[in-house]
């Protein structure tokens, strides 16, 4: 008799179990956490771990405490129709793709082009929207296109496209800043004759600054991408997944707008 009642009590206690396990993984297999069976995976469970640089208006800067602009409400919708919670990590921008290749962050999100270069190192998600690189030099200045930028000293922002872009220009001189508006200083300053960085950051800094102006040619122009850690198609399918329908419902025009104006 005692034989069976321990017996009871034995089976009772691997049925409570495993239904504890059971529910275990039912919480756990919400949209983005790191599950066994396959679905989206994220490095913190719940939620969606974005790396940017506030630097960069309006697509991402600071007001206030928080870190807003274009991007960082594109990444937030992403984020709830995945089910997250969105994390912003602020870091210097030419540390963006690295904080995703390492797994610090499931992904950047900082005004990136999705060029041939860095898709060596991450893959990209869908465009989201595009831009152009221009040229921002003195109302005084000689500098007329893009031409003009041979043998002369051009400022951009560390690790941004208009940085690759200045280190191709003829016998010029690149001068690097950890920030976009201390680039467009030193061109007020006199310290260098012109600034190439994203059209709405140029058009931002010059509102902003006295005696610069903006060239009426595109130096380049390039299309804004989300990057994921290579390998990670199931994040990278997700994001496309929420991308798609943000464009498709009018939600990633309407944040666009909301911060450029049409002209």
């Amino acid at each position: 008799m005692k034989k069976k009642i321990l017996a009871l009590l034995i089976t009772g206690l691997m049925v409570a179990s495993l239904a504890a396990c059971g529910g275990s993984k039912s919480a756990d297999t919400k949209p983005g956490s790191e599950n066994a069976d396959g679905s989206v995976k994220t490095i913190q469970s719940g939620k969606l771990v974005v790396a940017t640089n506030a630097e960069f208006p309006p697509y991402e800067y600071h007001e206030g405490d928080k870190i807003v602009g274009i991007d960082m409400e594109i990444a937030d919708a992403i984020a709830k129709k995945m089910g997250l919670e969105l994390e912003i990590e602020d870091i210097a921008f030419d540390s963006v793709i690295l904080e995703v290749t390492s797994g610090k962050a499931d992904a950047g999100v900082a005004g990136i082009s999705a060029t041939e270069e860095r898709k060596q190192s991450v893959d990209f998600s869908d465009t989201y929207t595009t831009s152009k690189q221009l040229i921002i030099v003195k109302e005084d200045s000689k500098v007329a296109s893009g031409a003009d930028l041979e043998r002369k000293t051009v400022g951009v922002q560390t690790g941004t496209t208009g940085d690759l872009l200045a280190s191709d220009i003829k016998d010029a001189t690149v001068e690097r800043y950890a920030k976009g508006m201390d680039a467009v200083q030193a061109l007020s300053q006199g310290k260098i004759d012109a600034v190439v960085i994203d059209s709405e950051v140029a058009k931002k800094f010059v509102e902003e600054t006295s005696g610069l102006k903006i060239l009426d040619e595109a130096y380049a122009e390039e299309q804004y991408a989300i990057a994921i850690k290579k390998g990670n198609k199931e994040l990278l399918d997700g994001v496309n997944k929420a991308l798609s329908e943000l464009k498709a419902d009018g939600t990633i025009d309407s944040i666009i707008a909301k911060y450029i104006k049409a002209e």
